[in-house]
């Protein structure tokens, strides 16, 4: 991984305690944070995970290593940033969609199941999640093309719904997302 590549990670920085003491226990890339070969630009990363009922002070163990599932069980969390490229990348003729497949599936375990093949970037998660644009512009999608268009600092609230995220522009976008593991009735 090139000097470029590691500064398009997302950094993440974690504090403890030792000695009774407010300390920096870690400060560099995500360690799961994925650069997709097989979609440009796009990139996917889980930057913390917890168990249902989290514990102070952290244990030191590392809660987000590679293969991490993507949906959290009930009551647990996954922190994820996701830079979105434009969709013209996809609709590229050399898009290859039988190996953004196989990528996504080895990275967004519990995740990439979920995309619907007959509606590409269409899923359902069993969670809530607190979903950030951080930069740039996104459109939220919904049944039957219902949409909203999404700008840097605007919040969506997703509850469990069927959805797909639409990079209609010609920049990338950036999100971070607070998935928060639910039981459906």
């Amino acid at each position: 991984m090139s000097t470029d590549d590691k500064a398009a990670l997302p950094r993440r920085v974690i504090t403890g305690i030792s000695d009774g003491r407010s300390v920096f226990v870690s400060d560099g890339p995500a360690p799961n944070a994925h650069l997709h070969a097989s979609i440009p630009g796009f990139m996917t990363s889980v930057c913390w995970a917890t168990q249902p009922r989290p514990e102070l002070p952290v244990d030191g163990l590392e809660p987000a290593l590679p293969g991490i599932r993507i949906t959290p069980s009930v009551g647990e969390t996954r922190l994820m940033v996701v830079r979105f490229p434009p969709d013209s990348v996809m609709a590229d003729p050399s898009f290859d969609p039988a190996a953004a497949d196989a990528e996504q599936r080895m990275h967004l375990p519990g995740l990439a199941e979920l995309f619907e093949r007959e509606n590409p970037g269409m899923h359902t998660t069993d969670s809530i999640d607190y979903d950030i644009v951080l930069d740039g512009e996104i459109w939220l999608e919904l049944d039957d093309g219902a949409e909203v268009h999404l700008k840097q600092g605007d919040v969506a609230i997703q509850c469990g719904t069927r959805h797909a995220w639409r990079n209609k522009g010609t920049s990338p976008a950036t999100m971070a997302f607070v998935l928060i593991g639910a039981a459906r009735s």
